[in-house]
């Protein structure tokens, strides 16, 4: 699973690497954001690709009565996309979430009790971009617009596998070569299997 992520990169860096320039105002620069309570990150949609935008993380679907539902959809499996209704809606509303590392915890014991937390990043630490679904939800009575999104997961590789090992997931990372197909729709079969060179760094409790 994918619920904790950093984008600690320069605004430059950013929109070097994605060709793409960030909305004015936008904030994209964090240690830490924890999906739990849905921080707006950086992201680039299939609509809009030369712009980066900031959109809350948890998808909410254009039919939520409210926007409760953010706490069940931080992740999106990807085997099962089009069977859950909160995604099915999205499938083709994809988007890039920007990032340059993510947090895992490795269970130590079986009751997951005492736990290792984990950096995951590229080799070199480079920015690089999560599969994503994204939605434009409305209140009914305020018209407030929220813009969200949801991290699309497959099965871990094997390293991820070792440190995930309750729930043995991991996000889809894309690659600059498939990033584009992802906003174009590309059956997201296509992207179950996650060929890409990590690196694990244990992070010590102070």
């Amino acid at each position: 699973m994918c619920f904790h992520l950093k984008q600690s990169k320069e605004p430059e860096l950013l929109e070097k690497r994605f060709n793409a320039k960030i909305v004015e105002g936008s904030n994209i620069v964090s240690n830490h954001y924890n999906g739990s309570i849905h921080p707006y990150t950086p992201v680039i949609t299939d609509i809009v690709k030369d712009k980066i935008q900031v959109f809350t993380w948890g998808l909410i679907p254009e039919w939520a009565r409210d926007k409760s539902i953010q706490t069940y959809t931080l992740n999106a499996k990807i085997e099962s996309l089009s069977e859950k209704p909160a995604f099915e809606s999205s499938i083709t509303k994809r988007c890039l979430v920007l990032a340059d590392g993510f947090m895992e915890w490795q269970w130590i014991d079986t009751k997951g009790k005492k736990k290792r937390q984990h950096l995951i990043t590229l080799p070199s630490e480079e920015l690089f971009s999560f599969a994503g679904l994204w939605s434009e939800w409305r209140h009914k009575n305020t018209g407030e617009k929220i813009s969200s999104y949801s991290i699309v997961t497959t099965e871990a590789n094997p390293l991820m596998a070792e440190i995930n090992n309750s729930k043995k997931r991991m996000p889809v990372i894309l690659t600059p070569d498939n990033e584009n197909d992802w906003l174009a729709g590309k059956d997201v079969a296509e992207f179950t299997f996650c060929d890409v060179e990590l690196k694990a760094t244990r992070i010590l409790k102070r």
